[in-house]
């Protein structure tokens, strides 16, 4: 191998090993910031009489006991078009732990609901007082078959 090979190959291991180096510290940088997250999984809608319940999955890893926790959803029909808009409050979600929370949706039939927006995150408060993030750190996850979206 002439020394301008030798070199070439030394030159590309080190860089390969770069990338490799550079690739785990993202993965590892991604892994960090989802643990920074609120999870709400939509579980399941049940009908009871004439009232839709949303049984609702709360993940609180966001290393913040959340004080205010006010969801601004839309429900809308098969057709496309808005059949409500409701403010549920699902405080207080304590860090580093699961709960799960049920939402009555009066006058609703659950199978005329064919997507479900989460419009926003507002109010949200944690001790340190009022924060602007929440729409960030919200991550979905639906059981269901309506579609579950931000």
């Amino acid at each position: 191998m002439t020394v301008n090979r030798f070199a070439a190959a030394v030159v590309s291991g080190v860089m390969a090993a770069g990338l490799a180096v550079s690739a785990a510290a993202q993965d590892e940088s991604d892994a960090a910031a989802m643990d920074d997250r609120v999870t709400l999984e939509l579980n399941k809608l049940e009908q009871v009489d004439q009232t839709c319940r949303a049984y609702m999955l709360f993940e609180n890893d966001s290393g913040s006991d959340f004080d205010q926790f006010r969801l601004d959803l839309v429900l809308f029909d098969a057709e496309g078009v808005i059949s409500r808009r409701i403010a549920i409050e699902a405080a207080p979600l304590e860090t580093g732990r699961s709960t799960v929370k049920f939402f009555d949706f009066t006058e609703q039939q659950c199978d005329s609901i064919d997507r479900m927006l989460v419009n926003g995150v507002s109010p949200c408060a944690d001790a340190s007082g009022d924060r602007e993030d929440c729409n960030d750190i919200l991550n979905l996850a639906n059981r269901t078959d309506v579609d579950f979206y931000q």
